[in-house]
């Protein structure tokens, strides 16, 4: 059975979570199955192994799930990005638009390593609000976006739209 497939079928739909009309698409299921997390990493780490990435950041917090655990397959540093508030030392932050709110996230100024070649992940691209804002972060260090990753993609809504002014390479392994 393909990864995408085994995917689809072990992902979980809650309706109406975190508020009214929205179906999450709850990626916990996943981590439940450990040789079906294993060959996620695995399947990833073979992809990005010759693109040149310096440095994989996740964002807060399903983005470190999958993503630092990539990011030690790659031999790689990880870079976190976090909700306003939450890390506790010099930091640079970004505003942006969610499919359901706002958010601030905010990144280590120290976290990127100027020229660095950054591949963004998180565990899910809806809008691509909070995937532009983490680019925005990595650039504003002196990082060059090299690429996203996603586990899932909600395609209906074209967040990959808003990424492409940062880079052609967004990856997802399941779409809907």
């Amino acid at each position: 059975m393909l990864l995408e497939d085994k995917l689809k079928n072990i992902i979980r739909d809650v309706p109406d979570f975190p508020k009214p009309g929205i179906l999450f698409k709850d990626i916990s299921t996943i981590m439940l199955d450990p040789e079906l997390s294993q060959e996620v990493i695995t399947h990833l780490a073979r992809y990005y192994k010759n693109q040149n990435i310096d440095a994989i950041a996740g964002i807060e917090s399903r983005g470190f799930l999958f993503g630092y655990p990539l990011a030690i397959a790659l031999k790689v540093p990880f870079i976190l990005i976090r909700k306003k508030g939450k890390l506790p030392y010099k930091k640079i932050s970004y505003s942006y638009d969610l499919e359901y709110g706002s958010a601030e996230i905010e990144m280590h100024e120290d976290a990127v390593v100027g020229g660095q070649n950054v591949l963004i992940h998180d565990d899910l691209l809806a809008t691509g609000g909070s995937a532009a804002a983490a680019a925005e972060l990595v650039k504003r260090c002196g990082g060059s976006i090299v690429g996203f990753n996603f586990l899932v993609n909600l395609s209906f809504l074209r967040g990959d739209e808003k990424l492409k002014i940062y880079s052609n390479n967004i990856v997802n392994l399941v779409s809907y």
